[in-house]
């Protein structure tokens, strides 16, 4: 084999080997971003409001077996309102957007993130289940039925 033969040979294998290599990344990143979410909803519950007319919360876990998304509105069409909150030891706030990880979840729980629900259409009863509308941006929305439970209700309990 001549020199310029070598040459033209060890070139083309060294594109061959840079293509597949760029190749290999792309296939590597969409895998490891966990691709389309799959997600399901677990153990949803409302706690009966303490007063007639009063604001009630939203609890559930959103479970991921795919890649990352974000829960960026709720609605009802038993309330006027429905918000997203984050709870710490000492404060509550209002947030736009709550992350869904890949392959992870989003727990909706007493003492941490929850909804808050107002402006019943009317008063939810023990034994009720409500309509939430989870709006996700990858994903789009997700209807879930929600039951009313009593105040002092715990899951597992």
């Amino acid at each position: 084999m001549s020199s310029r033969s070598f040459r033209r040979s060890a070139l083309l294998g060294a594109g061959l080997a840079a293509a597949l290599a760029v190749g290999a990344g792309a296939v590597a990143h969409q895998s490891g971003d966990g691709g389309a979410p799959r997600l399901t909803v677990a153990d949803p519950y409302i706690p009966l409001p303490a007063t007639p007319g009063g604001t009630g919360a939203g609890y559930l876990t959103v479970r991921n077996s795919g890649g990352a998304d974000t829960l960026v509105s709720v609605s009802s069409p038993a309330a006027g309102s429905v918000t997203m909150h984050r709870s710490t030891d000492s404060t509550m706030e209002q947030v736009d957007r709550m992350d869904v990880p890949a392959g992870g979840t989003l727990d909706l729980s007493r003492g941490g993130a929850h909804l808050m629900i107002m402006d019943w259409t009317r008063q939810p009863a023990l034994g009720d289940e409500l309509e939430l509308d989870l709006q996700f941006a990858k994903a789009g929305r997700v209807v879930v039925r929600v039951p009313v439970k009593p105040l002092t209700y715990r899951p597992g309990s």
